[in-house]
């Protein structure tokens, strides 16, 4: 087992946007964004990766393939990888994504138990 605090990895600049790991292996990996007010993360997509976000602090406006949706802390999304997708902190205050990619290797890991 392995505990990581996620204040830890909720670390902002002013010039940029950050991306901090906390777990890989196995074909996933678990990081956070953090974004102050103003910042955004480019159009990109992850293929053949589940995109799983969970908005831990802020919020601002996702988009997905194009469409703009208002997240806020709480919000969970998922989205594939073939998916383009994008953030910007639309908000006052600083953002923290949870970010969630991985893809599951074989299909007996998928049903719900």
């Amino acid at each position: 087992m392995e505990i990581k605090r996620l204040d830890a990895h909720q670390q902002f600049q002013e010039e940029r946007f950050t991306k901090k790991v906390l777990f890989q292996a196995d074909g996933s990996i678990i990081f956070t964004l953090n974004f102050m007010p103003g910042q955004q993360l480019p159009v990109h997509r992850h293929p053949g990766t589940q995109v799983y976000v969970l908005v831990v602090q802020g919020g601002g406006t996702m988009i997905v393939d194009g469409v703009e949706t208002e997240v806020r802390q709480g919000d969970c999304v998922r989205c594939g990888g073939e998916e383009s997708f994008a953030f910007s902190n639309t908000g006052q205050e600083p953002a923290t994504l949870y970010v969630n990619l991985n893809n599951i290797p074989d299909e007996r890991f998928a049903r719900e138990i």
